[in-house]
């Protein structure tokens, strides 16, 4: 059987990365493509759990070492028992994140040292990186009015990371932008644009993407 492909979305926090994967799950069911969706950290039972751990608030300061290995942790679960599990059988498997959260958040963000990222990453996933990658550009400051203008939500509804200063986002978007300049593989997309426009843009891609490996 042909093996399936693994796309990812990535972005910060409010760059609109649900809307997107929506669009791009109704653009590969409408192309006969059987499809998982799923989404980092989580994706299982118990990397959902994980989840909860490394996005709620605790007493205690959370060191960034300690939160990169929980995130690779629930990631190994992930990959095991769902993403690998449904390439091997041709489905092809969208991502809400992946380890390139992990590079631009712990390595770009919190300052963890890359080749340590590299080296979880070739423990965790040995082989395995995205076929496509869309990364939704947006600046930091329209991000954070997104954020705050869903639902009106209060500060004691943001996450941890969403809670972060807007320096510590901005690091973050650097370092999502230095990968996409990178890497042949990811796509970079105008997250300030219309959401339609957004959607347009990415199906674009993957008709293309599509038409050459599916």
């Amino acid at each position: 059987m042909k093996r399936g492909r693994f796309i990812t979305l990535e972005g910060v926090d409010g760059a609109g990365k649900s809307t997107s994967l929506e669009a791009i799950q109704r653009f590969l069911e409408g192309r006969g493509v059987e499809v998982v969706v799923t989404r980092e950290p989580g994706g299982t039972p118990f990397a959902e759990k994980v989840r909860d751990l490394l996005l709620g608030a605790h007493e205690e300061a959370v060191d960034p070492v300690t939160e990169t290995l929980l995130l690779f942790a629930a990631r190994a679960q992930h990959v095991g028992a769902v993403i690998e599990p449904a390439l091997a059988r041709g489905r092809w498997v969208v991502s809400d994140r992946f380890t390139d959260a992990t590079r631009a958040y712990q390595g770009g963000g919190r300052g963890v040292d890359g080749q340590a990222i590299e080296g979880l990453a070739r423990l965790v996933h040995p082989g395995l990186e995205p076929d496509l990658t869309f990364y939704l550009d947006l600046p930091v400051d329209q991000a954070r009015r997104r954020i705050a203008g869903v639902g009106e939500r209060a500060a004691a509804d943001l996450d941890r990371f969403e809670r972060e200063r807007a320096s510590f986002h901005e690091r973050v978007r650097a370092a999502y932008r230095t990968l996409a300049q990178s890497s042949e593989r990811v796509r970079t997309i105008d997250a300030s644009l219309p959401e339609d426009e957004v959607a347009r843009g990415i199906v674009a891609v993957l008709g293309d993407f599509v038409d050459e490996h599916g």
